[in-house]
């Protein structure tokens, strides 16, 4: 047990000490200051523009920030359903592994160009290698979206009154090319010598212990999974994900990749002090994400550590903890470690099968993806934070009775339109999502009778982790939901689409929107936003905010079943 917590602590130790340095460089990347980078990538970058006809010093405001984010994302959707559907006569195929349907491309073409990668089909037979490869570079372009438009946020509340905000294509081409490549080879490479397969010939055939004879996927997985965990995309190149041994071989590798999941997260955070010239702020931010964080890891880590208190009543011991659904070769710790990690980021891999997490520790894998802004996904988790920020501002002005003001901007009417209308979404189409397909499942369970392994309280969870899931861009799922139909792929997929895109509109309008804005100096009666006391008020919104919102629901689900069960 102490090693265990001893591996938990040193993950984390080696997670901020890497994320403090990375966040300034990646500050330096979005303010175009001059770095080692540039030698490397400034011919990469200066033929991509070529190629594609950008002139990378056009300043953009906020909308036609969001018209490139659209068109790049809307394009690539459409490349992307165009693979899936012809996978059986395309290249790369030496499985003979058949094309998607129609709803199921539609869901895992949207699942991985909004950087959710909820997937409904088992990769080694669910997609030709092209259809890897294809998803793998979706990987690439959803992550340096978030980062890019994230950056464009923070250009937004630097103290001048503008509508220029850089360049969405430079900022995005920098992402990919400075950021995501780099990490992203140097964590592949780390797999590939510690046995993650990378190949492109077909299944192995091999005996095993037992003397028969099977046949073992294989493929280019090291560098799926290496951009996978980066990016917070989390799609696995294996069903089960990195629970499996090709994708995560050992301890070392399951080291690597936990912290590769929170890296870019918590790096945008020391990246946003540094181009706002601000790192208290940055600090304060980075302490209310970490209270959130540990205040979901420590309790979920002891319930799996504990065990399942139905096997205790049995009479079984369980030395090793909760280990149904686990792999051996990491342990519950671990797996609960990496199960919060996944949920408070939208990343969405797994090393063990949330499905079979003790109740408590199934929500509050839930609430991570609830609330979705203690870190978060690259970039977009900031802007879910930045609402939550807006909010409190706007709350603290009233209980003095001054203008709300942030960063010397002033907070009115139109914004917190915007700020309320997104703060409300989340819980919008989760619960209402929910509702829609338990009552579907009440009025007729024969008919719907494949959608769930686990009727009662656990079958309400499955189906709310499911939306939940999605809605947080976030991919992981309860895998007793039988959720390869018709109404679970076009129903998630909508969720997904309305969940990724108006969170980011929203922010980046609001944002826009205040650096247009005339500067105001700090007087003596200005709200200090990077202090101890406005951290906790925004911490306090966010938890009135998820507790009012969700509660019943997980009362109903996750709660009931831990009652019901001592």
């Amino acid at each position: 047990m102490n090693t265990e917590i001893t591996g938990i602590i040193l993950m984390y130790a080696a997670l901020v000490a890497m994320a403090i340095p990375l966040g300034k460089y990646m500050g330096k990347i979005f303010s175009n200051e001059k770095n080692w980078s540039d030698i490397i990538f400034n011919p990469l970058d200066n033929i991509f523009y070529k190629l594609s006809g950008i002139n990378p010093t056009k300043e953009m405001n906020w909308k036609q920030h969001l018209v490139a984010l659209l068109t790049i994302n809307l394009i690539w959707f459409l490349i992307a359903m165009f693979v899936l559907t012809n996978m059986h006569w395309l290249p790369l195929n030496p499985d003979a592994n058949p094309s998607m349907s129609g709803d199921l491309a539609f869901n895992t073409a949207v699942s991985f160009v909004t950087n959710t990668n909820l997937q409904h089909y088992s990769g080694e037979t669910g997609l030709s290698y092209l259809g890897q490869l294809t998803l793998m570079l979706w990987q690439f372009i959803s992550a340096g979206c978030g980062i890019a438009i994230a950056a464009v946020v923070f250009f937004a509340m630097k103290e001048k009154a503008t509508d220029k905000l850089g360049n969405f294509y430079f900022l995005f081409v920098r992402s990919c090319t400075r950021i995501l490549f780099p990490i992203a080879l140097v964590i592949a490479l780390l797999l590939v010598f510690n046995g993650t397969p990378m190949t492109f010939e077909g299944k192995d055939t091999i005996t095993n212990v037992q003397g028969d004879t099977v046949q073992v996927s294989r493929g280019p997985v090291a560098a799926f999974v290496a951009i996978k965990q980066l990016g917070t995309n989390g799609g696995g190149f294996f069903g089960p994900n990195s629970a499996h041994p090709f994708e995560n071989p050992n301890y070392f590798t399951n080291i690597i990749e936990t912290i590769s999941i929170t890296l870019i997260p918590m790096a945008m955070i020391f990246a946003l002090g540094f181009v706002l010239k601000r790192k208290k702020l940055a600090w304060t931010i980075f302490g209310v994400m970490t209270i959130g964080f540990l205040l979901l890891l420590i309790p979920t880590i002891i319930n799996e550590m504990k065990g399942n208190p139905a096997i205790s009543k049995m009479g079984i011991t369980q030395p090793m903890g909760s280990m149904e659904g686990k792999e051996v070769r990491f342990g519950s710790a671990a797996s609960a470690y990496w199960a919060i990690n996944t949920t408070v980021t939208s990343n969405g891999s797994v090393n063990a099968m949330h499905d079979s997490l003790t109740p408590l520790s199934g929500m509050f894998a839930m609430l991570g993806m609830m609330i979705n802004a203690f870190f978060g996904g690259v970039g977009v988790g900031f802007l879910n934070f930045y609402i939550f920020i807006i909010l409190a501002v706007f709350i603290s002005g009233l209980m003095v009775g001054r203008t709300p003001e942030f960063l010397g901007k002033k907070i009115e009417a139109r914004e917190m339109k915007i700020a309320m209308i997104i703060a409300l979404l989340h819980p919008f189409l989760i619960l209402v999502s929910t509702a829609i397909a338990s009552h579907l499942y009440a009025q007729n369970p024969t008919l719907y009778a494949g959608w769930l392994a686990n009727p009662g309280h656990h079958g309400f969870s499955e189906m709310l982790y499911e939306f939940t899931s999605s809605s947080a861009n976030n991919g992981s799922g309860f895998e007793g939901l039988g959720d390869n139909t018709p109404f679970w792929n076009i129903a998630c997929g909508m969720v997904m689409l309305l969940a990724r895109y108006l969170p980011i509109i929203g922010p980046v309008a609001i944002a826009g929107i205040l650096a247009n804005k005339k500067y105001i100096p700090e007087s003596a009666g200005t709200l200090k936003t990077d202090t101890a006391t406005f951290g906790l008020m925004v911490f306090a919104v966010i938890v009135i905010i998820a507790a009012l919102s969700f509660f019943p629901a997980l009362t109903l689900g996750p709660i009931a079943e831990y009652f019901s069960i001592y």
